[in-house]
Order: C-alpha cells, then structure tokens, then sequence
C-alpha cells in the first residue's frame, strides 16, 4: 500500500469516527459565574468523564452536574421545584434533600465549608427514581436585608416556601367554577341528582339499590357529574402536591411543567374521566374471563354511584386546604390523604357489600374476581396517590 492509500485510509477513519461523535461533542462550558447556567452536564460512565448533556440526543438522567464559580461571601441563591427526595451535591458532599415536593431556594455560599476558596465547585442534582426538573432551576434574586436584621443572628436553614401561596388564585377559581357547575346540574337534573346524592338512598335497604342500579349507566347527569368529579379530585391531587408524573409511562407520553397548575389539574382531570369511564372496559374483560358478565353492571353502576357521592366532599377538603395550609400543613395533609384513602377504600367495600347480595362472596371464584378488579387496583391507588407523599 502506497504512502498516499494510508493517508487516505487515516483520513477516512479519523472523518468516521468524528462523525459518530459529533452529535454528543462540545467544549464543556466554563463555570457559571454568579448564577446558574442552562447548560448541564451527565456521566458518561464508559469513559468515566461529564459530558455536555444535548436533550434531543442524550436520554434523561437520574442525576445532573454543573460546574458553578462560588464565593463564600457572596450570594450565590437558587430556585426550584424538588420532588420528594431529590438531593442537592456540591463537590460530591450531600449539603440538602428535599423531604416533601414543594419549591425550595437554596444559597449555595452557605452550604460550602468553613474554609472553602472561592472557585469552580461541582454542583450535582440527583433523584433516586425520576429525572429532576432542570427547566425549574433558576437563579433568585437575594433576599436585602435591613440594618436591624443584620443585627440578629439567625441560623441557616432551608425552608420551603408556603404550600398555599403558589397557584391560591387559580384553586380559589377552579372551586368556584366548580361550584357553579353543581348548581347548574342540580338545577337541570333535579330528580337524578338527588337519587344519587342522598344519604339514605346510598346506604339504605336492597328495594333502594335495586331501583339506582337499573337505571341506565351512560347519560348526560352521569357525564357531567364525572366531568366535576375529575375535576373535584385533581384539584386535591395537585394541592397536596401528589405528582402523578412520577409514573415512568406518563412522563413519556406527557411532560407537564410542575409550576404550570392550570394544567397539571386538567391534565389529572382528563386522566381521572379516562379512568372512571374506561373501567367499564376493564370489568367486562375481566367478567369474561372469569365468566361473571352478569355482574359487571351493577359493579359499574355502584362504582360510578359511590365515586360521584363521595367526591362532592372534596371541594369542601380543598377549602379547608386553603384555610389553613399555611398555619397547619402537616394537619391538612394527613386529612386529605384521609379522606382520599376514605374515598378509594370505601369504594371498594360498596361494591363488595352490593356483589355479596346477589351472589355470596365466599365462593373463592367471585372473590378473586372482586381482588382482581378492585382490590388490586385499590393497593395501586393508593400507593400513587397517598403512601408515596
């Protein structure tokens, strides 16, 4: 082979093997001065070096890195939206870990050393299960401070900013418009409405069931009752701050901004209509398969009776979150977590109490038919929504 055929052949596989890598190559950025950057950094762990993250090319990691100019003495604050158990680095040291999802803002000067030089530092954000917001971190303005507040030494802290003050407005008008909308289906579906929200109808004798569970499924008073209700629960889901996102699949398909709260509560609430009116699907597969078809009506109708009663409790829930969210969290949380657990676990006993009087329940059969189609489904739930927060 001739001087020239090695040169050409060297040429070519240097050009071949620059092309497979030019989508992922950049020049690191420099460290952020001040404030953070919008470019980030991930490991690569085949060549065990942090690479400049592209997102069109690069799947989401679990955890990110920064390089960022601090010095001790001066402010270098942050701002962010930190699911329940992210964790904040800077130079491989552990300095926070978020223990509920809320927004937080940190000042990354304080949370060095005593000691530390001011330079580059290696900030990390990392989370165990899903990949951190990075479009929620931004750089916040320092807090001034007036000369008598100089004067009193305060230990440094991280706190999270109120619950109730982020999206209060946009709660307060999603309440009322559902408040309207039960005036005005009460108004045009009198006698329906009141069959379903009467007290003594949904626990009273088998000639009441029987009268409710013949009446068609699918009408109109059923459609808009589970449009409010859809409504009603994810208003609940994003107050207390139950990200439903966490799930893998629906962060594929849908990536909802966490600060964007007028879409988060109709993105929940057309999640919630497709899963109340796409269980009809699930039971009548499932009663084929265990061959009790002539059940799965009435379960559908009793699920769709129950759910509906019990969610005209949850705008009055979110009235007591807004109340007292800011002087009571802790309190607000456990009660709206109660009365969802309420919701989902007395669901599931209606319906057991209503299949038990038309074909016994101690027949291994039909119980595992009722484990299959609610009481799984049940544990799901209530992981999602109430043990994960």
């Amino acid at each position: 082979m001739s001087r020239f055929s090695r040169w050409l052949l060297g040429l070519l596989l240097a050009l071949s093997w620059s092309a497979a890598f030019a989508a992922e190559y950049r020049p690191l950025p420099p460290a952020a001065r001040g404030g953070l950057s919008s470019d980030w950094l991930i490991h690569d762990a085949a060549r065990n070096r942090l690479v400049l993250y592209l997102p069109d090319y690069h799947n989401p990691a679990l955890a990110y890195y920064q390089w960022v100019s601090i010095r001790p003495n001066r402010p270098f604050t942050i701002s962010f939206a930190a699911p329940k158990g992210l964790s904040v680095f800077l130079d491989n040291r552990l300095v926070f870990s978020a223990a509920t999802s809320a927004s937080y803002t940190l000042d990354l000067a304080k949370l060095l050393p005593s000691g530390s030089v001011p330079g580059p530092h290696l900030l990390c954000v990392w989370h165990p299960e899903t990949p951190p917001k990075l479009t929620t971190f931004t750089n916040a303005l320092p807090t001034v401070r007036t000369a008598a507040d100089k004067s009193v030494v305060s230990p440094v802290a991280v706190q999270p900013l109120p619950r109730g003050h982020q999206g209060q407005n946009v709660f307060l008008c999603f309440l009322l418009l559902i408040g309207l909308l039960y005036g005005g289906i009460r108004s045009a579906y009198q006698p329906g409405f009141a069959r379903i929200y009467h007290f003594e109808g949904l626990w009273g004798k088998a000639t009441n069931d029987q009268d409710f569970l013949t009446k068609p499924t699918v009408t109109w008073l059923n459609l808009l009752l589970v449009m409010v209700f859809s409504l009603s629960f994810a208003l609940l889901l994003v107050a207390i701050h139950t990200n439903i996102q966490s799930i893998i699949i629906l962060r594929r398909l849908f990536d909802v901004p966490e600060s964007a709260i007028v879409v988060r509560v109709l993105f929940y609430a057309a999640l919630i209509a497709a899963f109340v009116l796409g269980k009809y699907l699930f039971l009548e597969v499932m009663g084929y398969i265990f061959d009790v078809t002539q059940l799965v009506i009435v379960q559908y109708r009793e699920f769709m009776r129950t759910i509906l009663f019990m969610g005209l409790f949850l705008p009055g829930v979110m009235l007591l979150y807004l109340g007292l969210n800011q002087t009571l969290p802790e309190t607000v949380l456990w009660v709206s977590n109660g009365v969802v657990s309420l919701m989902l676990i007395g669901t599931v006993i209606r319906i057991g109490r209503t299949l038990h009087r038309r074909a016994s329940l101690l027949n291994l059969h039909l119980f595992s038919y009722l484990c299959a189609t609610e009481v799984i489904p049940l544990i799901i739930l209530l992981k999602l929504i109430v043990f994960t927060y």
